[in-house]
Order: C-alpha cells, then structure tokens, then sequence
C-alpha cells in the first residue's frame, strides 16, 4: 500500500495545483455556493464522463480527467462550506490564498486517511474495477447526495453528506491513479 499512498499523494498534488490556479485566477468566488450547487457542479462532471465513456468520443478537447480533478476539487469545496457555511457577503466570499488553501489540505488528506483504512481492509479492489464502474459509483453517490440534501441532511441509518463527498473523492482519486500514473485507457 505504499504505492497507494505515493501514487495519492502525487494526485492531491496534482489536484490541489488545480484549486490554487483556479484560486489565484478566480478568487474565492465559489463560497457562495449552497451546498446543492456544489452538488449539481459535480453531477455534471460526473454526467460528462459518463457520457463521452457512452460515446466514445469528446467534442470538447478535454477529456475525463479534468473532469475527475473537478470532482475531487468541488467536493473539497462542499467540505469547506459545510465547515464554515456559505458567503452571504461579498466580504465573506473572498478567502486569503493561504487559509483556503490550509481548509483543502486539511480535507484532502482526511479524504487520504479514510481511504488508506479502506483500502486496508478491502485490499486494493479498486485496482481491479473498470473506470465506468467507478465513475457509475460516483453518479450514484451524487444521486444519495441529492437525497440527503432534500432531506435537509437527516438520514435514518445513512453516513451523512461528509461521508458522501468523501467517497466521491476518494473514488476520482482512483480514477485519476490509473489515468495519470498508470496510463490506463
């Protein structure tokens, strides 16, 4: 699993350099964004994958991997706003780079941690599923997403939204290792 965990920590950073351009070039814009906002940013990454693996074939240029990077970005995202809750002022809205920044290691390597423990007691599966069987698992997360936010959060015997971000990281995370590392097709 020491390859696991190299092979993550290259993806936050590949991931997390994404977030900080985007930081740099966009500001912190996205904090006004609900919680179910966030959700709908991340079903239509998901629903792309989905759709060009269907296709075959992308008309925009940039295939499922900034996709994924978007996934993983945009659920550290829902993290940070169900921690300090969303911007109702343009004040609020605006983070210093180092802060946001701080917020995002903190949840991507809590994402790490929770996927070295199952990934310690589900030995590697991941390695052996197909890509359109992870990206299924994702939309379907997205769809207990959904679910519970419409349920403004109250489950019965679910894990809650955290959880759920979670595993969608965790997941594109996988997806990523094998597409970028790995080369796999």
């Amino acid at each position: 699993m020491a390859n696991t965990s190299a092979q993550y920590e290259e993806m936050i950073a590949y991931c997390g350099k994404v977030f900080r351009d985007k930081a740099t070039d966009y500001g912190t814009a996205w904090r006004v964004l609900r919680l179910p906002s966030l959700t709908d940013q991340i079903y239509i990454k998901a629903n792309r994958i989905r759709s060009i693996q269907e296709k075959g074939v992308a008309k925009v240029a940039e295939g499922i991997i900034p996709e994924f990077v978007g996934i993983v970005n945009y659920c550290v995202m829902a993290l940070i706003q169900l921690e300090i809750g969303v911007a109702e002022s343009q004040e609020e809205v605006e983070m210093d780079i180092e802060k946001v920044t701080a917020l995002y290691d903190k949840y991507i390597h809590a994402a790490k941690d929770l996927m070295m423990d199952k990934n310690h007691d589900y030995g590697e599966a991941w390695r052996q599923m197909r890509i359109s069987s992870i990206a299924d698992i994702i939309l379907m997360k997205i769809f207990r997403t959904k679910s519970i936010e419409d349920h403004q959060g109250n489950t019965l015997v679910s894990e809650g939204l955290d959880a759920n971000y979670y595993d969608m990281i965790n997941y594109s995370m996988f997806c990523l290792i094998r597409l970028v590392l790995e080369k796999e097709k």
